[in-house]
């Protein structure tokens, strides 16, 4: 897998549409701490989905794009009061079996929410074709995947501001691997037709 050439398009998307991503992320921000977070796991999910159509069709993601997935927001709901159940028996018991209920959590759900909007996969469906995924050979290769996501977005938590701008940019990473994992290409800038070589002149009449 080419890290660098998938962040480098993770960078142009990103750039791009800037103005757009911190508008969006700002949003999905929002609607979580105004709704408590029973909103967040659906909001996330048109992030996604917008996020996607960014990469594959070069669309700017609109505000709007939030509540584009409402129809997963029971499945989504219900997953994440049981992910947040979970997570809080590991921590209470030790801290460790919480860390490795993150990491198995990220490792084996990364591309969740793009099969449940993008394939329009129901939540079990989802989860097993996202450990299929995962489990792709070689594996290794999403180790380095999964630790560039949770490294970039730990560096945004680690600023006010950060997750503004790493929240999007480890989105667009994890979609681009989505679409080079289920055989899919985001669009290349057209290039210009070649310019035809003039005829050669007439031969000389004597």
């Amino acid at each position: 897998m080419d890290y660098k050439g998938l962040l480098e398009k993770t960078w142009s998307i990103f750039t791009e549409f800037l103005p757009a991503m911190l508008l969006i992320t700002l949003g999905l921000i929002g609607i979580s701490i105004v709704t408590l977070g029973i909103l967040a796991p659906v909001a996330t999910a048109g992030y996604t989905q917008s996020l996607l159509l960014a990469v594959r069709d070069n669309r700017k993601p609109e505000i709007g794009d939030l509540f584009s997935q409402m129809r997963l927001f029971l499945p989504l709901l219900g997953f994440g009061v049981l992910v947040f159940i979970a997570l809080m028996l590991g921590f209470a018991m030790l801290v460790l079996p919480g860390i490795i209920m993150v990491l198995a959590l990220a490792f084996f759900c990364l591309y969740l929410l793009p099969l449940m909007t993008d394939r329009e996969m129901g939540l079990i469906d989802a989860v097993k074709e996202s450990s299929r995924l995962a489990m792709e050979d070689p594996i290794a290769e999403h180790f380095v995947v999964v630790a560039l996501f949770i490294g970039i977005i730990a560096i945004g938590q680690s600023f006010v501001i950060g997750s503004l701008f790493t929240q999007p940019f480890a989105t667009l990473f994890i979609l681009l691997v989505y679409e080079l994992k289920t055989g899919k290409e985001p669009p290349k800038p057209a290039t210009a037709p070649a310019t035809p070589s003039p005829p050669p002149p007439p031969p000389e009449q004597e």
